[in-house]
């Protein structure tokens, strides 16, 4: 597992190490039956306290993206419906990010839609993709 820690981002280290485990398993770089690092290992590594990725691994074993096996660790577990839940919690940080940027830059929604509309068709040529209607 890589991960990419900002530690001056304002944003809680175990929350982004929730969402680089997400992405990397929406990506394919982490799949079903994957063993994740273990938590003093990864504490270590990151140099952060141990509860901080004991927190961030209970959360994502609550949500159903980890499975525990005892005496062995925890292992990535994708349910297909989880799967679409976590793609859809990814994009709508991104999504909120962006929007939070643009109301603090004084864009209208209206520009906003209009942003969001050129970019969509940007990566979706004409009868590829979906549609998003």
């Amino acid at each position: 597992m890589i991960f990419d820690i900002d530690y001056h981002s304002g944003v809680p280290i175990y929350r982004q190490i929730i969402d680089q485990v997400r992405e990397q398993i929406m990506a394919g770089m982490l799949k079903e039956g994957d063993q994740l690092t273990p938590l003093r290992e990864l504490s270590a590594k990151l140099a952060i306290n141990p509860m901080t990725v004991s927190r961030a691994y209970s959360a994502m074993e609550a949500e159903g993206l980890l499975e525990r096996r005892r005496g062995v660790g925890l292992f990535v577990k994708i349910d297909p419906q989880q799967k679409e839940k976590a793609k859809e919690a990814l994009v709508e940080a991104l999504v909120s990010k962006a929007v939070v940027t643009a109301t603090q830059f004084g864009l209208s929604k209206e520009k906003m839609h209009e942003i969001l509309d050129e970019s969509y068709l940007k990566y979706h040529s004409e009868g590829k993709g979906e549609s998003g209607d």
